[in-house]
């Protein structure tokens, strides 16, 4: 885990037990959308008394922080990703295999313009995410 995060959690009131820096590093060394039970894995791999409630609580802390991107997959089953600083993605979704693509840029002003205008809103973050098939499971019908 770096330094930065852990700093930022102890700024922030946050006490770094080993069993949250376990869930923490195992979100950290990923590069891909993990579920709750992956971090469970990954967590429990490095400290044995990591346990899926303390998984779905440090998940809840550092959403609350706005340190982690949540997907939001079929069947309500969700995956995560560690936010790298200044990057602002969206993912495409296979509903086949559930397979993510992460893509950056978007141009969305327009859009955001007409929402704005039109609802009152004051935007503060947005969620874009496209379903369809992957190469793979289109060639599976």
């Amino acid at each position: 885990m770096t330094k930065n995060l852990s700093s930022l959690l102890r700024q922030k009131g946050y006490k770094l037990t080993p069993q949250r820096r376990a869930v923490i590093n195992a979100i950290a060394g990923s590069n891909n959308h993990v579920t709750p039970a992956e971090l469970y894995e990954k967590a429990h791999g490095e400290h044995a008394g990591v346990g899926l409630v303390t998984v779905y609580r440090t998940l809840k802390m550092l959403s609350n922080m706005g340190l982690i991107c949540e997907m939001h997959g079929e069947g309500g089953s969700r995956s995560y990703l560690l936010r790298r600083p200044m990057e602002h993605h969206h993912h495409l979704v296979c509903s086949g295999c559930g397979f993510v693509v992460d893509f950056a840029s978007c141009a969305l002003s327009d859009l955001e313009r007409r929402l704005i205008d039109s609802t009152g809103f004051v935007m503060e973050d947005h969620v874009l995410e496209f379903h369809g098939r992957c190469p793979r499971c289109q060639k599976v019908k």
